[in-house]
């Protein structure tokens, strides 16, 4: 039996062959479905979304992903090969910019809140200060601190399955709160700090009602 980091498998697939194995060709309906521009239905998608996925390539090769939020319509459609994502006040890791600045990379899943489907895009970012962009990207009189200007190269919806499965817009299935981890005492723990749990989970709180724009 192989023997996938330390855990024992019946296989491992390690071939474009070997994959199809197991896995049927797509069927017409999702095999030729991607685009390389916002159509006119995509961008109609961006108008009501308000939460993205962002990926990016570290210089380790590892991948990092950071979710990005703002009222319906915030990744802004410039052209149908060009968007504007709006940067917010953050925690200043800035780790996405540092590795844009390596490797203009990037993949977006596009999230509309109690929706089903998503839509995926990648391209290429260049992270960029403009003022009148900016201004044209504010919130609540606030402008973005800088904007991702994004060239698309490929555009595609996803299916509702995962979200279905999950039951992420199901209210009754949520977990009870108390069960999970609090941002607070997983800082604390993660980093090692000598704060309490409760100090930083302050902070946390303080900092999500007063920086949000």
């Amino acid at each position: 039996m192989p023997e996938v980091f330390g855990y024992q498998v019946d296989e491992a697939i390690t071939s474009p062959e070997e994959l199809r194995q197991h896995y049927k060709m797509p069927s017409r309906y999702v095999s030729d479905k991607v685009i390389d521009h916002i159509d006119p239905l995509a961008e109609r998608f961006l108008a009501a979304t308000s939460l993205v996925f962002l990926s990016t390539r570290r210089p380790d090769g590892q991948i990092d992903l950071s979710p990005r939020g703002d009222p319906p319509g915030f990744l802004k459609v410039l052209s149908p090969r060009l968007l504007a994502l709006p940067d917010r006040l953050g925690n200043n890791r800035v780790d996405a910019f540092e590795d844009l600045l390596r490797d203009p990379q990037v993949g977006l899943i596009c999230v509309i809140p109690g929706h089903r489907d998503t839509l995926r895009i990648s391209g290429e970012a260049r992270l960029v200060v403009d003022r009148d962009l900016c201004d044209s990207l504010s919130v609540q009189g606030k402008p973005a601190q800088a904007a991702l200007l994004i060239r698309v190269n490929r555009v595609l919806c996803h299916c509702p399955k995962a979200f279905v499965r999950g039951g992420v817009w199901d209210v009754d299935g949520w977990p009870a709160r108390e069960t999970i981890p609090t941002l607070g005492e997983m800082m604390v723990a993660h980093g090692a700090l000598s704060d309490t749990v409760a100090e930083v989970d302050g902070i946390v709180k303080r900092d999500g009602e007063t920086r949000l724009y």
